[in-house]
């Protein structure tokens, strides 16, 4: 492992390498093929056989896996999508890149996440899919509406870009065989490949479409396009195929995630312990028994200006999200959801990352009880 003597609260997210990373690169490049190769196809291999699923296809980013696993659901124009407000941007880009629109929906303010009966107030004739955000790692359990929604032929994908190796009981998230499920390795998750994401498909015909659909809809691979004088075209595609230099990343952090996730559930923990004597402080719910947790994050009153004040003690809190429903770009499918808005305005995401040590935590919160108090957010230690 390497950078873990230099922790950084400076940062609220930042990668972690194991030491092996540049060599794995630096023979990709000596391959003198750095496309899709054998060097991805591995990857895609390793992460099946980690999840216990039968097949996985990387492509180039999270918001790729979701595009592509939403065309694979063949939602398109005059389709909604069911998705919470409470998400990255990416979320709804990818839901209206198919024409498709999204119908924002509440969620759980102790979770930052929906719950069944949310989803299924919210189904229409027009829902195609539904697309839960395991937020900050938790998992998102559907199974109480899963007769329903297959019934209507609704489609769950699972944006799981916060979530690899989270759990749904004994089974890694991606392994349920129900959802299209969707990752992103993108340079600060729980496993990165620099950039890069993977679509859990559920069927080996899914598993055609996507691999179609990110090499420009032909049918033929690599291999097969080089033995013949032509190839074909079957459909609508992208250009999404994860390179062998990000695949052999990818490689890498896969044999050191046991660590990843060990240190991550610890220092989640850590801060559980060591923010719990504060008043005025609520520690959002990821889950951490079944959750590889990919963000700390607390509630709080006075956000903005405690904010400002860590930032000026040089402490890295950030805000995930702002609720997509309030963005200018999202307008046209604005609806009034007051728990997300109230979180939008509450919620503190706290240094998190495999680098800090327990006293760097201790510093951090201490630093959030200072600027609680000096803004009125909180009367200090002590429980009411």
């Amino acid at each position: 492992m390497i950078n873990s003597s230099k922790p950084d609260t400076r940062r609220n997210a930042r990668p972690y390498l194991y030491g092996q990373e540049a060599a794995a690169v630096a023979q990709a490049l000596e391959s003198g093929q750095y496309g899709h190769t054998s060097v991805t196809e591995e990857f895609e291999q390793r992460i099946a056989e980690f999840l216990g699923v039968h097949d996985a296809v990387a492509v180039t980013s999270g918001t790729a896996a979701l595009h592509t696993a939403l065309l694979a659901a063949k939602a398109g124009p005059g389709d909604e999508v069911i998705v919470p407000s409470m998400t990255f941007c990416a979320t709804i880009q990818a839901i209206l890149a198919v024409g498709a629109t999204p119908r924002f929906i509440e969620i759980d303010p102790a979770t930052l996440c929906v719950d069944h009966q949310l989803v299924l107030e919210a189904v229409t004739d027009k829902t195609a899919a539904v697309m839960p955000v395991l937020f900050g790692g938790r998992p998102v359990d559907l199974s109480a509406i899963r007769e329903d929604l297959d019934e209507r032929g609704i489609v769950v994908i699972e944006d799981a870009a916060h979530a690899f190796g989270s759990r749904h009981g004994t089974r890694r998230v991606g392994a349920s065989g129900t959802a299209l499920t969707c990752f992103s390795f993108g340079p600060i998750k729980n496993l990165t490949c620099g950039q890069g994401g993977m679509v859990i498909p559920r069927t080996p015909a899914e598993a055609d479409t996507i691999r179609r659909t990110r090499l420009l809809g032909v049918v033929q691979s690599q291999g097969e396009r080089a033995n013949t004088t032509s190839y074909r075209v079957e459909g609508f595609g992208l250009r999404y195929q994860l390179s062998a230099l990000n695949a052999a990343i990818g490689l890498v952090q896969l044999d050191g995630f046991q660590a990843a996730e060990d240190t991550r559930r610890h220092l989640w923990r850590t801060y559980r312990d060591a923010l719990a004597p504060l008043d005025g402080v609520t520690l959002v719910d990821v889950d951490v028994d079944q959750a590889v947790p990919h963000l700390c994050q607390v509630r709080i009153a006075h956000r903005d200006e405690v904010f400002a004040a860590l930032r000026g003690r040089d402490i890295g809190v950030g805000v995930h999200y702002p609720p997509n429903h309030t963005q200018p770009a999202f307008a046209a499918f604005r609806r009034h959801l007051p728990e997300t808005e109230q979180a939008g305005e509450e919620i503190l995401s706290l240094p998190f990352h495999q680098h800090p040590t327990e006293p760097d935590i201790d510093l951090v919160v201490t630093s959030l009880e200072q600027a609680l108090t000096s803004a009125g957010g909180s009367s200090g230690r002590g429980r009411p």
